[in-house]
C-alpha cells in the first residue's frame, strides 16, 4: 500500500498511486474511525472537484461508507473543499472526505478528510485514520451505487446553493454590486467556478471544465496568472482574483497587473479585521509566512503563534482559541467570521470589500502596507530531485554546519518544520514538500536581491 497522508489529506498520481484499488482501503479505513465518532448516525458529506475522474472516485468513496453502514450527502456537481466543511458543520454530520489534489499538478489526485468542525481533519485524526489502514480489508464488497440510492444510505445534495445562501448571511452582496468595481475572478479551470459571477455578476476566466487546468497547475502563483494580470491591464479591471483547483486557496492582481501574493493578502486582512471590523484574538501562521505579520501583531498588540506547515495545525487552534485571523503562505487563510478552514471564495470576497472599504485600489493599500511595517519581499522555488540528493540536502541543514548564505551570515536556525536560516534583513527555509516528490525553498528579505541571492544559496546545496 503506498498510502501516505501529507500536510493535507493523501494524493498521489492517477492509475498509479490514487487507485480505486487504494481508494477502497482508505475509504475503509476513514469509514472504521468514523464509525466511533458520536454523530455518525447523522451521517458524512462527500464531494470533489473539477479532475479527472474526481466525479467517480467520489461516487466509490461514497459507496464504501455507505456499505459499511453511514448515511452519505454526496454532492451533485463539483463542489469547492470549504462547501464540504460548511455542509459537515451546520449539518451536524461526524465528517467529510473531498476528492481533489488541490493545487498539485493535473496527474495528481487526493482524498481530504474533513472534521465535524468544519475544518481539515487534525493530525491526531489523521494518525487514527492511518493505523486503520493496517486493518482494512481488501476484498471488502462494495454494493452497488444505484441500490444505495434507491434505499437512500446515499442522498445526492446541492453544495453549492448551500454555500450561496450562507454566504449571503456573511456579506452585503448588494453594496459590493452598487460599488460597481470592475472585478476578474480567475478559477483556474476549478470547481470554484461560476459562483463569484453568480454571488456578485462579475466576469470569469477559465470557467470551464477542463481535468488539464489548461496545462498550468491551479495554483494561484505570479507565474500560474499571467493570462490574468495581461487581461486585468488590457481591458482595465479593478481587480483580480483567482482561487486554486478546490477554491480553498487565493491569489490576487492589483489594477496595474502586479501579483499580490498570499503574505501581502493576509497582512491586509489581518489590518482591515483589526481596523475597519474592529475585532481582536491570536494571529497564527505558519512556519514559511511572512514576518510582516510578526510586526503587525506587535503593534496591534496581539499574540501571534507559529506553526508547522499545514493548514490543519491552524484549524486546530482556531477551534481551541480565540483566533482572529490563521494563515499559511500557499494561500490559506481563516478568519474569525468564518469556518476554521481555508475559502479562496469568502476571503475574495472579503478583500474586495476591504478595497471598498478603504476607498483606495490595490496597489495603493500594498504600498501603504510596506510603508508602515517596512518593505517584505518573497520568493520559493520548488524543485523535483531525486531522494536521495533531498536527504543530503536536509542532511547537511541539520548538520549546523551552514553559517553563512551567499556572503549573509547566518544569525539563527530553526527546524520547527524543515531548515530555516536567518540573516540580516532576512531567512531562508528549506523543506521538503508533504504532498509531491520536491524540495521547497522560501525566501523573504528587504530586498528581491537578497532574496534571489538567499535562494541560490540554498539551490546550489
Amino acid at each position: 500500500m503506498r498510502i501516505k497522508f501529507g500536510t493535507d489529506g493523501w494524493r498521489g498520481v492517477i492509475s498509479d498511486d490514487f487507485t480505486f484499488q487504494n481508494l477502497l482501503l482508505v475509504s475503509q479505513a476513514t469509514a472504521n474511525y468514523y464509525l466511533r465518532h458520536t454523530k455518525i448516525q447523522n451521517g458524512m458529506v462527500v464531494g470533489y472537484d473539477a479532475r479527472f475522474l474526481s466525479d467517480e472516485y467520489a461516487k466509490f468513496v461514497a459507496r464504501v461508507l455507505a456499505t459499511k453502514g453511514i448515511k452519505v450527502y454526496l454532492a451533485d456537481k463539483m463542489v469547492s473543499s470549504p462547501m464540504v466543511s460548511l455542509y459537515s458543520k451546520y449539518m451536524n454530520l461526524a465528517g467529510g472526505v473531498m476528492i481533489t489534489a488541490s493545487h498539485n499538478p493535473p496527474k495528481y489526485n487526493g482524498f481530504k478528510i474533513k472534521g465535524d468542525f468544519g475544518g481539515s481533519a487534525h493530525p491526531e485524526m489523521v494518525a487514527e485514520v492511518e493505523k486503520e489502514l493496517l486493518k482494512v480489508n481488501a476484498d471488502f464488497r462494495v454494493q452497488s451505487f444505484d441500490e444505495l440510492l434507491e434505499s437512500e444510505k446515499i442522498q445526492l445534495v446541492d453544495l453549492v446553493t448551500y454555500y450561496k445562501d450562507y454566504i449571503q448571511t456573511k456579506f452585503d452582496l448588494k453594496k459590493i454590486k452598487e460599488a460597481k468595481m470592475k472585478i476578474l475572478f480567475d478559477s483556474m479551470y476549478g470547481s470554484g467556478q461560476g459562483i463569484m459571477k453568480d454571488l456578485i455578476g462579475i466576469d470569469e476566466l477559465h470557467n470551464e471544465h477542463n481535468p488539464l487546468f489548461g496545462g498550468v497547475n491551479p495554483e494561484p502563483l505570479g507565474e500560474n496568472l499571467i493570462e490574468l494580470s495581461k487581461t486585468i491591464v488590457e481591458k482595465e479591471y479593478d481587480l483580480g482574483l483567482a482561487v486554486d483547483g478546490d477554491s480553498d486557496r487565493i491569489g490576487a492582481i492589483d489594477e496595474k497587473g502586479n501579483f499580490v501574493d498570499s503574505h501581502k493578502i493576509f497582512s491586509l486582512l489581518l489590518k482591515y479585521l483589526y481596523e475597519k471590523k474592529n475585532l481582536r484574538g491570536i494571529v497564527v501562521k505558519t512556519f514559511s509566512t511572512t514576518q510582516m505579520l510578526d510586526k503587525m501583531a506587535e503593534k496591534f498588540g496581539l499574540e501571534i503563534i507559529t506553526t508547522p506547515v499545514g493548514f490543519k495545525h491552524i484549524c486546530k487552534l482556531m477551534l481551541e482559541k480565540d483566533v482572529l485571523i490563521g494563515g499559511e503562505e500557499s494561500g490559506g487563510i481563516g478568519v474569525k467570521i468564518h469556518l476554521p478552514e481555508r475559502d479562496g471564495i469568502f476571503l475574495g470576497l472579503l478583500l474586495t470589500e476591504l478595497v471598498i472599504d478603504y476607498g483606495k485600489n490595490l496597489s495603493e493599500l500594498v504600498k501603504a502596507l510596506e510603508d508602515e511595517f517596512t518593505p517584505h519581499k518573497y520568493k520559493r522555488i520548488d524543485i523535483h530531485t531525486t531522494e536521495e540528493k533531498k536527504q543530503q540536502i536536509l542532511s547537511k541543514c541539520k548538520s549546523g554546519i551552514i553559517k553563512e548564505l551567499n556572503g549573509y551570515s547566518v544569525i539563527s536556525m530553526s527546524d520547527l518544520d524543515g531548515y530555516k536560516f536567518f540573516v540580516d534583513g532576512g531567512w531562508l527555509l528549506i523543506r521538503a514538500s508533504g504532498t509531491e516528490p520536491i524540495l521547497r525553498f522560501y525566501s523573504e528579505a528587504d530586498s528581491f536581491d537578497k532574496v534571489e541571492k538567499l535562494l541560490e544559496a540554498g539551490i546550489n546545496l
